[in-house]
């Protein structure tokens, strides 16, 4: 399982970079072109993708692999499984404050900062850059700590830098450096938090990781989703960038009771 883990924090550390890149381009885009050109910017590249895909990617698996049905008869068998809801539920809460972000800053950055759409861009990509770090230590010391004490130290390193935000805006220091600037912690928790999540879904019955991995990923972006709409909601007509950061501070300590909740088998 350390091992699953360590290897996931190396590739998800690779997968960070574009997230770190991609918001300044959009935003660069954006001022230069108007929100339109993101649009076929986006067309033109999942074309190339689509290209990429059909001549390059063979497929990898070399025994006949379970078809949708089959899978569908595993789900019971991984949602009656306290240890994948454990590790499922941590993940989502974790990220469930990536996706409250995604939810509110755009509106933040320029209804309360007043940010152009170059300079939201570059300051959107604040967590990714901690996701890489992130993702680095969980690839370098994933083996030694664990991936239950992993997950419990990500979960701990967004409520702490969440919970310092809070009370710097909450003493009225409420400006884009500080709200952005602290959301690298939602990245670099979520860097040392989800390849030992990821880690343990897929370890619940090895025979059904496939399944595991795919279920697990569809319950964490579904719950990230429900969060991103309930934080741009709740900031509809707000003043300040506060009611967003108590909602990521909400379910980091929900990611934090879970984690600390779940013991593994031995």
């Amino acid at each position: 399982q350390t091992e699953a883990a360590s290897v996931i924090g190396y590739i998800m550390m690779g997968m960070s970079v574009v997230p770190l890149l991609s918001p300044a381009i959009g935003g660069w885009i954006d001022g230069a072109s108007g929100w339109r050109a993101t649009l076929w910017m986006l067309a033109v590249m999942g074309a190339l993708m689509m290209v990429l895909i059909w001549a390059d990617l063979g497929e990898t698996l070399r025994t006949r692999g379970k078809g949708f049905r089959e899978q569908l008869r595993d789900y019971p068998h991984l949602l009656g499984s306290r240890i994948f809801w454990g590790y499922t539920l941590a993940a989502m809460f974790s990220s469930g404050a990536f996706f409250a972000y995604l939810g509110g800053a755009p509106k933040i950055g320029t209804a309360i900062y007043h940010m152009s759409e170059q300079s939201l861009g570059i300051a959107l990509g604040a967590p990714a850059a901690g996701y890489f770090v992130g993702n680095y230590l969980s690839g370098r010391f994933s083996r030694q700590i664990g991936t239950d004490p992993m997950i419990r130290i990500g979960a701990i390193a967004i409520l702490v830098g969440m919970t310092i935000s809070a009370t710097i805006i909450a003493s009225g220091f409420d400006n884009a450096f500080v709200f952005f600037g602290f959301m690298t912690f939602v990245g670099l928790g979520n860097g040392l938090l989800l390849p030992s999540a990821v880690a343990g879904m897929i370890s619940v019955d090895p025979r059904l990781a496939g399944t595991a991995s795919g279920l697990g990923g569809a319950l964490q972006i579904a719950g990230g989703a429900a969060l991103s709409v309930i934080a741009g909601k709740l900031l509809n007509g707000s003043a300040s960038s506060l009611p967003l950061v108590l909602i990521m501070i909400s379910t980091a300590a929900c990611s934090l009771v879970v984690t600390l909740l779940l013991k593994r088998r031995t």
